[in-house]
């Protein structure tokens, strides 16, 4: 069989749509991702986290409906914009390097032991990055695909899991991080980029 067959396994399109030379792209791997939290708890350094990393979910966002009747028809609009938490499972290390910032992180967030709140979000929020790759290792540096960046975060709900007597299974703590805004940035423009809107004849947005 040609090479040049493999073009052929794809969705067929007109000519100034795709070139006739490309078949399908390679497609983004879950397992190629890496999560760093910045200002995570107290201890450094935080890598040992990013190590024990078991899964994440990516942002999901939803923005609220805003209905308008006018005369025979009704129009949809969107509204306020809710960025929903991500879900971030990690394996508990025997040297509790997992274990001790995430109880150090939920003290900065409540002082357990004074029953006291903190006195405003600086005094806890931290900044997490979820990191998909293309793969790459060693001599070989893993490239950047795209980046999620979330602002304000702070811990939701903490969940360290159950123990038993019949599993060989690592324990895992499960965090849901809530956060206040997120930036995805893959190659190119993405959610949070400059993006120019046409009002009429005049453009705005994109830096103009």
């Amino acid at each position: 069989m040609a090479i040049s067959t493999l073009s052929k396994f794809t969705v067929p399109l007109a000519s100034d749509q795709s070139a006739s030379s490309q078949g399908l792209l390679m497609p983004k791997l879950q397992y190629r991702f890496r999560v760093i939290l910045e200002g995570f708890g107290v201890s450094t350094p935080r890598s040992e986290l990013t190590k024990q990393v078991v899964d994440v979910t990516r942002p999901n966002i939803t923005f609220d409906q805003i209905t308008l009747d006018a005369y025979n028809s009704r129009v949809y609009m969107a509204g306020k914009h809710t960025w929903d938490p991500i879900t971030l499972n990690v394996r508990d290390d025997v040297n509790n390097e997992v274990t001790k910032l995430v109880g150090e992180q939920l003290q900065k967030q409540f002082d357990f032991f004074e029953q006291s709140s903190a006195a405003s979000g600086i005094d806890y929020k931290f900044t997490g990055r979820i990191e998909m790759l293309d793969g790459g290792n060693g001599a070989d540096t893993a490239n950047i695909l795209e980046t999620y960046e979330l602002y304000g975060c702070y811990l939701d709900n903490v969940q360290y899991g159950t123990l038993a007597y019949a599993t060989s299974d690592p324990v895992q703590i499960t965090m849901s991080i809530r956060y206040d805004n997120a930036v995805q940035t893959p190659r190119g423009t993405g959610i949070g980029s400059d993006v120019a809107r046409t009002l009429g004849t005049a453009v705005t947005g994109g830096g103009l």
